[in-house]
């Protein structure tokens, strides 16, 4: 497992508190950008992914 993958599971997991806290606090704001950080983070683990695949061939 790379840098990649563990920043993007972090942001993933930061996306999803920030959602979460906007949902509970009706802070659309808060909400979108948990939203966006979490699209963020699955983008970053996926490139993650594919340069440890790279590494194994």
């Amino acid at each position: 497992m790379n840098k990649d993958r563990v920043e993007g599971a972090a942001k993933q997991a930061k996306g999803s508190a920030k959602e979460m806290a906007g949902k509970v606090t009706g802070d659309a704001k808060l909400q979108a950008e948990g939203k966006a950080d979490k699209a963020e983070g699955k983008v970053q683990n996926a490139i993650g992914g594919l340069k440890d695949a790279a590494k194994k061939h």
